[in-house]
C-alpha cells in the first residue's frame, strides 16, 4: 500500500525547497495544499509569531472513516540545518545523497514525506481508521521552538509517533532535558607590556573555572559541555571580556540542576578568586550568568499504549525493533510535556547535520510501513 517510488519523490521534491528554520514557509504551503488535496482541515498556529520566523507550525486534521475510534497524532519538523539551501539530491544504489556541498535534508524532511505517504496510503486504500492529527512543525533545530509553542488544546489524540530519529530498528522512548547556560566573564583591562599587574584576566578566569568544572560524560545520564568562547581584543590588552556559551543534559531532572548548579559555581568562585588593588581602588572579575531550560525530559514507559503497537506492528511486518534512549532532543519532548504520549521513530537517515547526510531507501520505505500498520492496529482496537 506505501508506493515506494511516489515518496521518494516526494522527498526529492521537498529537500529541493529551502527551509532553513523561520524560513519554512514554502514548503508549507506545498504541504498544505496535499493535505488539502486529501480532504484535510488546515490551519497555522501563532508558533511563527512568537518566534520570528515566515509561517507557524502547520496543522492538519484528516477525518477518519470510524468515528468511534479516537484520533491518532503524527508530528515531523520542517526546518534544517545550514548549509541547507539550493540543495541537489540524488538517488544511487538505494541511498539518497546532496552533492557534497550541503546537507541532504532529509533531517526532518523524510519524515514529514512518511506522514505525506501514509496519510495518502490511508485514503486511497480505504482503509478504516479514526482522525488524523499531524503537526509540521517549525524550528526544531533551534531548540524546538515550533513544538515548545505548539498549542496542544488544538489536537484531541492521547498519543502518536514523531518521525525525527535514524534507524527504524529503534523506537526512542527516552531523551534527556537541557540546559543552556550563557556566561560573561568581566576582567579589568591593562596594557599586556606596559603593566599586566593592572589588569585581571577574563581569560585566566575562564581557565580557572573550566579547571574545577567536570564536563563531558558525568554519567551513564548526565552530559556537559562548552561550545562557545569569545573574548579578547587584541594581543597586547588584558582581556576584559569573554562570552561563553555552555550546555549540561540530563535523562534526571534533578542530576542536570545540580550540574548546572556545579557549573555555575566554578564561574563565580573563579571570578570571586581574582581581585586587585589599584589607585586605592579594590577591582575584581565578576561573572554575569543566564541559565534558560531549553527542553524538557522525554521518558515514555515500555509499556505504553503507543510503544506497544508500534511494537506489534514491527513484528506484524517481520522488522525488527528495539527500544532506545537518546542522548539529543526531539519535538516529542515538549509534545510529551503537554499531554500527547509520542514515540520518535526513525526514518533511515544517518550523519546529520553535515555534508556527509545520507538516507537509506529501504529504511525510509520501512519506516512508513510501520507507521501505517501502527495506524491500523490503533483503530482495530479502538
Amino acid at each position: 500500500m506505501i508506493q515506494e517510488q511516489r515518496m521518494t519523490h516526494h522527498l526529492m521534491d521537498i529537500i529541493r525547497i529551502d527551509s532553513p528554520s523561520r524560513k519554512e514557509k514554502d514548503v508549507a504551503l506545498k504541504l498544505e495544499g496535499e493535505m488539502r488535496d486529501l480532504g484535510a482541515d488546515c490551519f497555522y498556529d501563532d508558533a511563527g509569531d512568537k518566534v520570528g520566523g515566515d509561517v507557524g507550525n502547520l496543522i492538519v486534521k484528516i477525518p477518519g472513516t470510524k468515528k468511534d475510534v479516537p484520533p491518532f497524532f503524527l508530528c515531523s519538523h520542517m526546518d534544517t540545518v545550514s548549509p541547507g539551501e539550493g540543495i541537489k539530491p540524488s538517488v544511487k544504489d538505494g541511498v539518497m545523497r546532496s552533492d557534497g556541498t550541503t546537507i541532504l535534508g532529509s533531517d526532518d524532511k523524510s519524515g514529514v514525506s512518511i506522514i505525506v505517504e501514509v496519510l495518502r496510503a490511508l485514503k486511497e486504500n480505504d482503509i478504516p481508521c479514526g482522525d488524523i492529527e499531524v503537526a509540521f512543525t517549525i524550528c526544531e533545530e533551534v531548540g524546538l521552538l515550533g513544538a515548545k509553542f505548539l498549542d496542544a488544546s488544538n489536537f484531541k489524540s492521547s498519543y502518536g509517533i514523531v518521525l525525527d530519529s535514524s534507524t527504524p530498528q529503534r523506537l526512542v522512548l527516552r531523551c534527556p532535558c537541557s540546559d543552556i547556560m550563557d556566561v560573561k566573564i568581566h576582567g579589568v583591562e591593562a596594557h599586556s607590556g606596559l603593566c599586566p599587574e593592572n589588569g585581571i584576566s577574563a581569560v585566566e578566569v575562564l581557565s580557572d573555572a573550566v579547571s574545577r568544572m567536570k564536563l563531558g560524560r558525568i554519567d551513564h545520564e548526565t552530559t556537559a559541555n562548552i561550545g562557545k568562547v569569545k573574548g579578547g581584543s587584541a594581543t597586547n590588552i588584558v582581556p576584559g571580556l569573554v562570552e561563553i556559551s555552555a550546555e549540561a543534559r540530563s535523562h534526571d531532572e534533578e542530576k542536570l540542576d545540580a550540574q548546572i548548579q556545579h557549573m555555575r559555581d566554578c564561574f563565580l568562585e573563579a571570578a570571586k578568586s581574582r581581585e586587585l588593588l589599584l589607585d586605592g581602588e579594590r577591582l575584581g572579575a565578576r561573572a554575569e550568568i543566564d541559565i534558560k531550560r531549553v527542553y524538557p525530559v522525554m521518558n515514555v514507559s515500555p509499556e505504553a499504549t503507543v510503544t506497544n503497537l508500534v511494537l506489534k506492528a514491527a513484528a506484524n511486518l517481520d522488522h525488527d525493533i528495539k527500544l532506545h534512549t537518546s542522548g539529543g532532543g526531539c519535538d516529542a519532548n515538549f509534545i510529551n510535556e503537554k499531554g500527547i504520549e509520542c514515540v520518535n521513530l526513525g526514518t533511515g537517515m544517518y550523519e546529520l547535520h553535515t555534508v556527509n547526510e545520507y538516507l537509506l531507501l529501504d529504511e525510509f520505505h520501512r519506516s512508513a510501513q510501520i507507521v501505517l500498520e501502527t495506524i491500523k492496529l490503533h483503530s482495530e482496537k479502538n
